[in-house]
């Protein structure tokens, strides 16, 4: 079914003295034929004001564009029925995860040629050793990872990674190469209380590319702690890094979400395919003790 937005500019007047204009505003709508006095509402209700007097719009259109999460505009109720959106990178021999770091390698440990000398006739078997960094493919940070003292793969509570109510932000066109950090204005808009919050920037598609490298968008510190007063419980890109690699090693939304116990997954991929929300997510590694990052398979389930 089609999605439509309304692209406008307006003109606020409140009762009670002074106002507030807009240009260029996009905002979600439930249908096409959606008349400039609904839109209007539905406005005041996105920006929750009160004591509105008059609204005034101007040059509005609408066009057919996927919902972005405005307020005001009901999410179809789900259905009994689920479909899965693989959100993971796979992971081969060779792959660049992020520069500089080493590639895995599968190597075998026994084949199956050499298999059907231990096992009956008809039967054989092939065990594999992959060695990799545990930044490899789409992977969970864990507090462990930043600090010393704090929860490894293993101390993790499956319920902060398991059906998590997903709140997606598609940010494709909202940053560009001069200004390449999520702030927190741009996350303000939604309750993300008990949420994984998954940024959706579309570098993925340069992943295993050298562009995928340079110039990434990133999370802004202030919009981690945001997040974090906000009450997120998980934070997902799909970009390089969370935070911005280029800055001279500074790591500010990182340690201020794992030191927080707010789980981190890097390099997602396929978040176009989630709605803004009504999709549940999960990435869950395996309980490694002493270790701090490791490869997930991280996935959405949404109504089919």
């Amino acid at each position: 079914m089609p999605e439509y937005r309304a692209h406008f500019d307006f003109d606020i007047r409140f009762a009670n003295g002074g106002g507030l204009s807009g240009v260029g505003f996009r905002l979600d709508v439930p249908a096409a034929g959606i008349s400039e006095d609904e839109l209007a509402r539905l406005l005041i209700a996105h920006l929750g004001l009160a004591l509105v007097d008059e609204v005034k719009l101007r040059g509005v259109r609408i066009v057919e564009e996927p919902h972005r999460g405005s307020r005001g505009v009901e999410v179809a109720a789900s259905a009994p029925q689920t479909r899965v959106v693989d959100l993971s990178h796979p992971i081969r021999a060779g792959l660049v995860t992020y520069p500089g770091l080493p590639a895995p390698t599968i190597t075998p440990h026994l084949t199956r040629e050499e298999s059907r000398a231990r096992y009956a006739p008809g039967t054989e078997f092939a065990m594999d050793v992959i060695h990799f960094v545990g930044n490899t493919g789409t992977y969970l940070d864990s507090p462990f990872h930043r600090y010393a003292d704090g929860r490894d793969l293993a101390g993790l509570d499956l319920a902060s990674l398991v059906g998590l109510r997903a709140e997606v932000f598609h940010l494709e066109d909202a940053w560009d190469a001069g200004r390449r950090g999520i702030r927190p204005e741009t996350l303000a808009d939604r309750d993300v209380r008990g949420a994984a919050v998954l940024l959706h920037t579309g570098w993925d598609r340069w992943f295993g590319q050298p562009e995928y490298g340079v110039g990434a968008p990133f999370l802004t510190g202030q919009a981690a702690q945001w997040l974090i007063d906000a009450g997120a419980v998980l934070v997902g890109i799909d970009s390089l890094n969370i935070d911005d690699t280029e800055s001279g090693g500074e790591r500010p939304a990182d340690s201020l979400l794992l030191g927080a116990g707010v789980h981190v997954v890097e390099h997602l991929t396929q978040l176009g395919a989630l709605p803004p929300r009504g999709a549940r997510f999960t990435a869950a590694p395996p309980a490694v003790e002493g270790f701090g990052t490791f490869p997930v398979r991280a996935f959405a389930e949404l109504p089919a």
